[in-house]
């Protein structure tokens, strides 16, 4: 997105410089965020109308982007260390309530998510509501809740169902997808095509959806296409919203993982901690653990081992939740009984790797390496490496 700064915005609106400064702090400008001192506000920005004034509410353009309710906070530009400053900055309503919920998931903490979200459920605005759904779906998955998860995730198929305008329907569609895809299930068959609700999105979302592409393509087993995707989005600016960049270099990672490029994959990884760990946004790298081939254990663990332990115990919540849903709706019996280790261990050698690969990249002896396949094989109840794949990860 392009921006101008509040002289610009003055002289294009024919005020002066305080008064745009008040309508920022006001929250009447959509888009404008403040860094240090300075607020960048939307370079298509239109004048706010004076308030005195009773005037009908305008329809949006058609093409204009979904509203600023939609996942607000994977939608805003922050410098790492700055994402609550950034949620502090904005105007009290729905967009700072859910950019709290959002906060609060993707730091690692599902049940006060769930709390902040459970209060947008029922809200007419449907762009709250829906991300609301999205949170306290996902965030119920971590807990153990799988009603109240099935439930939200029934009330996103349902309004995609329902979905009639063209900005309804891609809002809508961001938030299935995003659903379906992390859930590894199939897409709603309501859905629109990408190129159809991709442009309506505003670019943090837009962003997000191509991490959900990346992760589909991904899942078809299309590896350097979808690592193609990812590295075009960050190159076209993705990596501005900290979110969805986030998430865009994990898939990235599991891609080059399954390609057996080990450097690209952990400069990716380095690329997603360091937009991480300064806000404590750790959610993400337990949701991928399983796809991201021990690069967590090689990587983050030698270095940052508290944070890592933290990341395991959100891997072993999300995932035991993720199971109830995916396995029954999937007829897939991905293995619960494993430990991470041994999870990781097997699922690089359900993909090909030896072990004296697999060895050299955790840092192991091949010995080692040999102990934890078998004690996973055990545990499933297999005799045979090559049937590893029926139970892990695609």
């Amino acid at each position: 997105m392009t921006y101008m700064t509040v002289q610009q915005a003055a002289e294009a609106w024919g005020v002066t410089v305080r008064q745009v400064q008040s309508y920022c702090t006001r929250g009447r400008v959509p888009g404008a965020q403040k860094f240090g001192m300075a607020w960048q506000i939307p370079a298509d920005a239109a004048k706010p109308a004076d308030a005195r004034r009773k005037t009908p509410a305008q329809p949006r353009p058609a093409g204009q982007p979904v509203g600023e309710a939609l996942m607000p906070l994977m939608n805003t530009a922050f410098q790492p260390g700055r994402c609550r400053a950034a949620i502090a900055a904005m105007p009290k309503g729905p967009r700072r309530d859910i950019a709290t919920a959002e906060y609060l998931y993707f730091s690692g903490q599902a049940e006060k998510a769930a709390r902040q979200a459970e209060l947008y459920l029922t809200c007419p605005d449907r762009d709250a509501r829906l991300s609301a759904c999205l949170i306290y779906a996902y965030a119920n998955l971590t807990l153990g809740q799988i009603q109240q998860a099935r439930v939200a995730l029934g009330e996103l198929q349902t309004t995609l169902a329902r979905a009639g305008k063209q900005k309804q329907a891609a809002a809508a569609a961001f938030a299935a997808a995003s659903a379906a895809v992390l859930l590894h299930l199939p897409m709603p068959e309501e859905m629109p095509l990408a190129g159809d609700f991709l442009p309506l999105l505003p670019p943090g979302l837009r962003a997000f959806a191509l991490y959900v592409q990346a992760h589909y393509l991904y899942l078809k087993e299309e590896y350097a296409l979808s690592a193609g995707m990812v590295e075009g989005a960050l190159a076209m600016g993705a990596k501005v919203c900290p979110i969805p960049a986030i998430y865009l270099h994990l898939v990235a990672v599991m891609d080059y993982m399954s390609l057996k490029q080990t450097r690209q994959a952990q400069d990716h990884l380095l690329a997603a901690w360091a937009l991480a760990q300064p806000d404590d946004l750790i959610e993400g790298f337990g949701e991928h653990h399983g796809l991201l081939g021990g690069m967590l254990e090689a990587v983050i663990k030698p270095r940052w081992p508290g944070d890592f332990d933290r990341i395991i115990q959100i891997t072993y919540q999300f995932s035991a939740g993720w199971r109830k849903i995916h396995n029954p709706d999937t007829g897939d019996n991905v293995a619960d009984n494993l430990s991470t280790t041994e999870f990781t261990i097997a699922m690089l050698a359900a993909r090909g790797w030896t072990n004296q690969e697999i060895a050299d990249h955790l840092g192991f002896s091949p010995n080692t390496v040999k102990r934890y396949i078998s004690n996973a094989m055990s545990a499933l109840g297999i005799q045979h490496r090559q049937d590893l794949k029926g139970f892990m990860l695609r």
